[in-house]
């Protein structure tokens, strides 16, 4: 064929092909579709002004919203949704007052590494910068709380931008990131720009050199006293399993911190419990008395390590950790294994001597009969209530499989020394930023992720009442919760450290609550009230068997306190202790 021939013939076939026809979208439907793409199921959020658009566009996609009471709640449910299913959570609100009160929950997922996507409503951009209604600067307010922020004016930047959060929030080190889009570009129509793939950092993923490895596997064989600590970072790099290997290997015994509790099985022969300020006390005297710690995804926080001059100091210390910033930040240490903690139990484990360290476990056992943690829990059945009662049977009538949500006081202090959690992401708790209010929303983003889960809220009357206007979204939304409010009318934490070092003197503490059963049934819950020990059982019994919601108010012992307790910057062995411990009988009554 010829060369004109061949033309002619191409030129027959282009005209019998469709004409690639642009598609049109607005801002508004970009980022429903970039959500789509990302996997997006469920967001939470609450409707205004600029935020308008994306909602007019969301009934033609395939999310569930979930409408709150409030936008703190919004962020709440995001985190709780992200730390129960290691997703990403999203949280919508609008501009102004919207955005601003998404704040303390997003403060409160960058310090607990959580996940989150949350996307607000902006002025449009011809009047950014002129103080318009519902106009604050949301970049510059949440700059310091997330991990990255975007200021959105134009459409077609939308899915680019989307992806790009994503990528940021669940990469690396996980965290918030905020996406505050100007109304004007949710309201542009424009081509559908072809998704592109985030920017990558040019830095490869940070691992642990082979010198560094290598030392620490050294320091491990040689140590006949070492500790591991299980932090967060076991748990966001899914790496229990490998935790569970690395610690038969070695012989070596774990505790965990509060975020870190079910990163390493409760019910473990080798593992000791929780570290630190309200740490288990033997745990704590294991610390000072250890020549090796083994820091796994944790950060050496105050609460953990008391008075930093005498803490552990004749340890050799391995932090292996994710964020660079964070080895040596607040304790010195001997090797730095910077990189996902996961992969770099797997690059450590064929390094290390398989072995065992009887007399180190020997030791260890006698010192885990010097407790006041658990005396509480042996009170007989019917005398008055404590709270260590409602969380010890609550762990015993749910087998430990329940995923429990905290708020933050004595209750949480409390579910964790009572409450053995044995799988990882079954405890959700606000840890770095201690957010009063937190439970109630987080569980019911849990329970979007976990439907059918048994979840259990454990709050006190102070936090409950923060946001209780929530319970209004489980009825409403038909989410299924059950919620323990540890009623003992004070604020609890706070008059315990009114007590111990302020001489008793109970400033704004004594708190009036609402009748809370009353409260469950005015949203059209179940309310139930329990003032025995021995009405536990069937409360808990009737809240599991109701279909929605279920409030109960636990009338505790008032003036009851978490024990031990490490004053601020004390020796971790000067600890605090029940002053009249209890005679000690089975720990499953």
């Amino acid at each position: 064929m010829s060369l004109l021939a061949e033309l002619e013939v191409t030129a027959k076939e282009t005209r019998r092909r469709p004409t690639a026809v642009p598609v049109r979208r607005t801002g508004a439907q970009l980022l429903w579709e970039a959500l789509v793409r990302e996997g997006v199921t469920v967001v939470f959020g609450y409707p205004g002004g600029a935020i308008m658009p994306a909602y007019d566009a969301m009934p033609a996609y395939p999310i569930e919203h979930v409408l709150v009471r409030h936008e703190q709640g919004a962020a709440h449910m995001a985190d709780g949704y992200a730390r129960a299913s290691g997703k990403v959570g999203v949280a919508i609100a609008t501009s102004g007052p919207g955005a601003t009160n998404l704040v303390t929950g997003i403060a409160t997922a960058m310090l607990d590494s959580s996940p989150m996507v949350c996307i607000t409503g902006q002025v449009s951009s011809t009047v950014l910068g002129t103080d318009a209604f519902q106009e604050v600067d949301t970049t510059g307010i949440t700059l310091p709380i997330t991990k990255h922020n975007y200021l959105v004016t134009r459409a077609a930047d939308i899915p680019a931008v989307l992806r790009e959060a994503f990528h940021v929030a669940r990469s690396g080190r996980p965290g918030p990131v905020l996406v505050d889009i100007t109304k004007d570009a949710q309201q542009a129509t424009v081509d559908a720009p072809e998704p592109r793939e985030p920017r990558q950092s040019r830095a490869p993923a940070a691992r642990a050199g082979e010198a560094e490895l290598d030392r620490a596997a050294a320091l491990i064989d040689a140590a006949e006293r070492p500790l591991i600590f299980a932090g967060h970072g076991i748990i966001k790099s899914e790496g229990t399993a490998l935790l569970i290997e690395f610690a038969e290997r070695t012989g070596i015994p774990v505790s965990q911190t509060l975020l870190g509790l079910g990163g390493f099985p409760a019910t473990h022969p080798l593992s000791l419990g929780m570290m630190g300020m309200h740490g288990e006390a033997w745990v704590n005297n294991a610390i000072q008395g250890a020549d090796l710690l083994v820091a796994l995804g944790m950060r050496f926080d105050d609460r953990v390590t008391g008075k930093l001059d005498t803490y552990a100091r004749g340890a050799k210390k391995i932090h292996a950790e994710i964020d660079a910033s964070e080895i040596g930040k607040n304790v010195p240490v001997d090797v730095g294994l910077l990189g996902d903690v996961r992969e770099t139990l797997q690059a450590l484990m064929p390094r290390v001597k398989r072995r065992g360290r009887p007399a180190w476990l020997k030791h260890l056992a006698g010192l885990r009969g010097d407790t006041s943690v658990r005396d509480i829990v042996t009170l007989p059945h019917g005398e008055k209530l404590h709270a260590a009662h409602v969380i010890h049977d609550l762990w015993r009538l749910t087998r430990g499989e329940a995923r429990v949500v905290t708020d933050v006081g004595q209750h949480q202090m409390w579910e964790a020394q009572y409450y053995k959690h044995d799988h990882p992401r079954k405890l959700i708790t606000s840890g770095g930023l201690g957010t009063m209010g937190f439970a109630l929303p987080a569980a019911i983003g849990a329970a979007k992720a976990f439907p059918d889960e048994q979840i259990w809220v454990v709050v006190g009357d102070g936090g409950f009442q923060m946001t209780a206007c929530e319970l209004a979204t489980c009825a409403q939304e038909g989410v299924k919760i059950n919620v323990a409010v540890i009623n003992n009318g004070y604020l609890g934490m706070v008059r315990q450290w009114q007590e111990l070092f302020y001489g008793g003197r109970y400033v704004a503490t004594p708190l009036k609550s609402p009748d809370f059963v009353k409260l469950a049934e005015a949203h059209g819950l179940t309310g139930l009230r329990v003032e025995r020990r021995d009405q536990v059982e069937a409360a808990f019994a009737r809240a599991v068997a109701d279909p929605g919601t279920v409030v109960i108010d636990f009338r505790v012992e008032q003036e009851d306190s978490v024990y031990p307790i490490v004053a601020p910057n004390a020796d971790l062995r000067d600890m605090i202790r029940r002053p009249s411990p209890l005679v000690e009988t089975s720990d499953d009554q």
